[in-house]
């Protein structure tokens, strides 16, 4: 970016994309971001997969691996920050390639910043969202309805934040979530008794990052072809 000019972030939204691809996708946003591409938030939905971030122990599993595989679902270790957590349709996955430097390369205001574009996309649909204190992610009536594990490599992020749209309670079922016994969970659709588009949650959430971190939506992106990148 040069020097005075505006911040802006492109959105990237390919659908329902298995973790190791979305994995693959962002490391090499993460290194044309180095090169000086602008920021990208991808922002899509994964196939049933559980995750144990850096922090996570096989104690958070409820199967063993090789039921998970019968049930169609993937098991990853993840380069994530944070603990157990289950991603499948009807979550609202994000994972924002940002350059930390604008934010002083302080990843506590980071996280705030993503609780923050949560709960403003919550209230959108008249859903308070709230934090728990030592407790990184956003909560409604003490029930978790959003995740977040971040990643930074060069002071670069990646990794990012999954919030519940729709429930799924059978895919939870079989972990800890987040490492904590009896931890409630929730969803958009749980809050407000109806179906919610998972295209007007991604133009809220997108109005709120471009609010949160001060940074224009500039458009679509295409990452094999960015001289193509369109705007909204």
């Amino acid at each position: 970016m040069t020097p005075g000019a505006k911040r802006r972030f492109f959105s990237l939204c390919p659908g329902r994309l298995p973790y190791g691809a979305a994995l693959t996708l962002q490391e090499e946003l993460v290194q044309r971001r180095r090169r000086g591409e602008d920021d990208v938030l991808i922002l899509l939905e994964h196939p049933p997969v559980v995750t144990l971030g850096r922090s996570g122990r096989e104690g958070g599993l409820r199967l063993a691996a090789a039921d998970y595989a019968r049930s169609g679902i993937e098991l990853v270790h993840s380069g994530r920050g944070g603990d157990v957590t289950y991603h499948g349709p009807g979550q609202l996955i994000g994972y924002p390639i940002l350059d930390l430097s604008v934010l002083g390369r302080d990843l506590h205001r980071y996280l705030r910043l993503l609780e923050a574009v949560l709960i403003e996309t919550l209230a959108a649909f008249g859903v308070t969202g709230e934090r728990i204190a030592g407790r990184t992610g956003v909560w409604v009536g003490g029930a978790k309805i959003a995740s977040i594990g971040i990643a930074v490599r060069h002071w670069i992020s990646y990794h990012g934040f999954a919030l519940n749209v729709a429930d799924d309670r059978e895919g939870f079922a079989t972990i800890v979530p987040c490492g904590l016994p009896g931890v409630a969970l929730t969803s958009l659709e749980g809050e407000v008794g109806r179906t919610v588009s998972r295209a007007a949650v991604t133009e809220v959430l997108i109005d709120a990052f471009s609010l949160h971190f001060a940074s224009e939506h500039a458009g679509l992106y295409d990452p094999t072809h960015p001289e193509k990148t369109v705007l909204a």
